[in-house]
């Protein structure tokens, strides 16, 4: 019986330990709030580190009004997210790409980090959107230039480069044509035409003005303008032979090429849907000392659905700022 008793003694003396501590717990968690509330937890293959929230790496712009479901982040078409969401279970990135985004977010402009809602607790989702759209790019024909190359009056293509396999762009049932000498790149072509039919179900047929110039045209056309409007003027409205994406093949003017094509039913239906069909408003209103160029509401270049989504997710809708942070990614 004294041993019973001694059982019994020792399993009630447990039990009171156990409650006090789980009442401690309460209290702690009462006043302390949760272990992470001081600092951002950053995971990396070797291990967890823990920083103050002010010292917790890239970013500090609001995410305000970003969620991680595509369909409803910016603006542009609503649909089936292709990219990354926040509430799966994401890849935890390594130390080293943590460094690597660090030292290439540091290269970014000011109005590139302030655009970029990347910060200490979503960045392994950036990572993530980030490797899908690096990934699709391995599948791009490798005989060509990227669809993400960079190009602008800092970065350009030589005199000799045309795209291969040029599709000239016909009469059709699809899409008008201004001309008969305007052709694209396979990739663009295809998605022109996907995006024509979506439009035709919708009531609008497109037209399409302007597509690939050889460099030689460019030249003649920047001259052109040059001597219509004054250097100054021209270098906002008009590429400089080998600075041109339209010399990339994978570019579209269409409409009227003016600026009233954005009041147009064609210009609000190209704007609401386009990104659903690869096609980003390559130099927006409001961006001239980022793009270089004014506002062209007319000027589409193709880049794909996934870069689109991954454009507007991140990089608030404006090509320029992601086509820039690629190309620095892949050459840091």
């Amino acid at each position: 019986m004294s041993y019973m008793r001694s059982q019994k003694f020792l399993i009630h003396n447990l039990f009171i330990i156990l409650s006090v501590q789980a009442l401690l717990l309460c209290l702690s968690c009462s006043k302390g709030g949760s272990p992470s509330s001081a600092g951002m937890l950053l995971e990396g293959q070797g291990g967890q580190v823990q920083l103050p929230q002010e010292e917790a790496g890239v970013g500090t712009a609001s995410t305000a009004g970003t969620q991680s479901s595509l369909g409803t982040v910016g603006s542009g078409a609503a649909g089936t997210a292709v990219l990354a969401r926040a509430e799966k279970t994401l890849p935890h990135p390594s130390r080293e790409e943590l460094a690597k985004l660090d030292a290439v977010w540091a290269g970014l402009s000011p109005r590139a980090r302030e655009a970029m809602p990347v910060n200490a607790s979503n960045r392994a989702e950036f990572l993530t959107d980030l490797a899908q759209v690096l990934e699709e790019e391995k599948g791009f024909r490798s005989d060509d230039l990227s669809l993400f190359y960079l190009i602008d009056k800092k970065h350009n293509v030589g005199a000799d480069y045309v795209p291969k396999d040029l599709v000239l762009l016909e009469k059709n049932n699809l899409f008008d044509i201004n001309k008969n000498n305007l052709s694209l790149r396979p990739e663009a072509y295809e998605a022109l035409r996907r995006m024509s039919r979506a439009a035709l179900d919708d009531g609008v047929r497109l037209l399409v003005s302007s597509t690939y110039r050889s460099y030689e045209y460019q030249t003649w056309l920047f001259q052109h303008w040059v001597d219509v409007d004054g250097l100054e003027e021209a270098e906002r409205e008009s590429a400089r032979a080998g600075t041109s994406q339209h010399q990339l093949g994978v570019a579209v003017d269409f409409g009227s090429i003016s600026d009233d094509f954005a009041d147009t039913k064609m210009g609000q239906w190209v704007y609401a849907h386009s990104e659903e069909f690869g096609w980003s408003l390559s130099f927006p209103q409001g961006y001239e000392d980022v793009t270089g160029f004014r506002w062209e509401s007319w000027h589409f270049r193709y880049i794909g659905r996934t870069a689109c989504d991954f454009q507007r997710k991140w990089f608030s809708d404006v090509q320029q700022f992601m086509i820039e942070f690629i190309d620095a990614w892949k050459n840091a």
